[in-house]
């Protein structure tokens, strides 16, 4: 497969068990980029708290997404992705607010698709019973949003190709 060079900065996007660390390097690869593992970024806190059952405050995600803003501000010209829920769009614009330029890639897909490939993952501190909680509060992208929406059916590469296709008829971002 030969690589797509791009300046964006890509959030990959979407509830949990949509296959953001699973696309997000893939696609990565694919643009010829770095990747950025969003969990990465959440405070041990946060970490312990979503692993004891329980959905974050938009109090608890603050720094969380400004790590990741942070991140995408660096890559700005040079191309870079990253995996973040990104559920709300409050969320999206205070990445925006970070790094002006970066494009979302949304995983969208059936929930009991969903659930199928959550109840199958090993070592995940996200459990099932947050599914939910995900749900209700996704705002999809809206119109005035950059970025595109990606089904998840179908194996990884397939779902990285569609992701790729998406992002090619994006307009190219200010440098």
């Amino acid at each position: 497969m030969q690589q797509v060079r791009t300046p964006h900065v890509v959030v990959v996007m979407g509830v949990a068990g949509t296959g953001k660390t699973t696309i997000g390097p893939l696609l990565a690869a694919r643009l010829g980029v770095p990747y950025a593992e969003g969990d990465d970024f959440h405070p041990q806190a946060n970490i312990t708290k979503m692993s004891a059952g329980h959905p974050l405050t938009d109090d608890d995600r603050w720094p969380w997404l400004d790590a990741i803003g942070r991140w995408a501000h660096d890559r700005h010209g040079l191309g870079g992705v990253v995996s973040s829920s990104a559920l709300k769009r409050s969320y999206r614009d205070r990445l925006r607010a970070a790094a002006p330029g970066v494009v979302f890639v949304h995983l969208t897909g059936d929930r009991a698709l969903i659930e199928d490939r959550m109840s199958h993952r090993q070592g995940h501190f996200m459990p099932t019973a947050l599914l939910d909680s995900q749900f209700a509060t996704l705002q999809p992208l809206e119109a005035d949003e950059a970025g595109v929406s990606v089904d998840v059916s179908g194996d990884p590469g397939e779902i990285t190709e569609r992701a790729v296709a998406a992002l090619q008829g994006l307009a190219q971002p200010s440098l």
